[in-house]
């Protein structure tokens, strides 16, 4: 015997509404939403090494570099990247991001596929983006897909590099990432 459950999807509107009140931070795509789960030492310390430098560039420009509580507005779909920057003024929303220029990723054995390539393909839609940048937590090495006019390239970094962040004009030795994690387990 056959059964039939109808599914409620939840709106954007609601969403939003719910992530003002939740303890839990969650993504949402196209009515449904997924909880996240915390992160790593490691995870946390490179994100605040790359937060850190890259406020300090941006400083004396109009952009701003947020962490991982804002989150970007992709049409119907909302996610929390663990950076992003922004070049300009969003009026729509004190709590997401419509338009940034580069996005970085923390990534995690449980978020690397849906990083490299789910988010990624949505992330890439995204008119202003000009940079998607992929930090291994485990390892020293740095994706950066750069959108280039005949499409997207990926550029790799490892150890001995200065890695580009051509979007705001800034590079950074790969080592002065990782330094607060070289010697964690």
């Amino acid at each position: 015997m056959s059964t039939k459950a109808k599914i409620n999807l939840l709106s954007e509107e609601d969403y939003l509404q719910g992530e003002l009140h939740s303890d839990v931070r969650h993504e949402y795509m196209q009515g449904y939403v997924y909880a996240l789960v915390g992160t790593s030492k490691r995870h946390n310390l490179i994100a605040i090494s790359v937060l850190t430098a890259l406020r300090v560039h941006l400083k004396p420009s109009p952009c701003k570099v947020y962490m991982s509580d804002v989150k970007v507005k992709i049409k119907d779909i909302f996610f929390y990247p663990d950076l992003l920057v922004s070049c300009s003024d969003n009026k729509l929303s004190p709590y997401y991001e419509t338009d940034p220029v580069m996005v970085v990723e923390m990534l995690s054995p449980s978020t690397e596929a849906k990083d490299r390539f789910d988010k990624r393909v949505v992330y890439q839609c995204i008119e202003s983006l000009r940079e998607y940048v992929l930090v291994e937590q485990d390892k020293m090495q740095i994706d950066v897909y750069r959108r280039m006019d005949d499409g997207w390239m990926l550029e790799s970094y490892v150890i001995g590099d200065t890695v580009a962040f051509e979007s705001i004009g800034f590079a950074i030795p790969i080592e002065e990432i990782y330094a607060d994690v070289v010697r964690l387990p």
